[in-house]
């Protein structure tokens, strides 16, 4: 058997099978990140569909904001002439 021959024997019976493992080591964490992705993915596309009223929200939001500001500049004016 030639020097050639032996290395391929070792390549086959030694290193392959280091490299089937080194592998299925990787494939395994790789797999599990996949399906939390995936499972991001649904969540993420899912929350899309809550958000569809948000500018309807916000607008309601800023009248709320302009009617304490006003109730409050009318608060402060009352308060300001007994302190003042």
């Amino acid at each position: 058997m030639s020097l050639w021959g032996i290395g391929n024997l070792v390549l086959l019976i030694v290193i392959v099978p280091v490299l089937v493992a080194l592998l299925n080591a990787v494939l395994g964490p790789l797999e599990t990140i996949r399906g939390a992705a995936d499972d991001a993915l649904a969540g993420g596309v899912a929350l899309i569909g809550e958000l569809n009223n948000t500018p309807t929200q916000l607008a309601r939001t800023e009248a709320v904001i302009a009617d304490v500001a006003n109730g409050a500049v009318r608060y402060a004016g009352p308060v300001s002439k007994l302190l003042g």
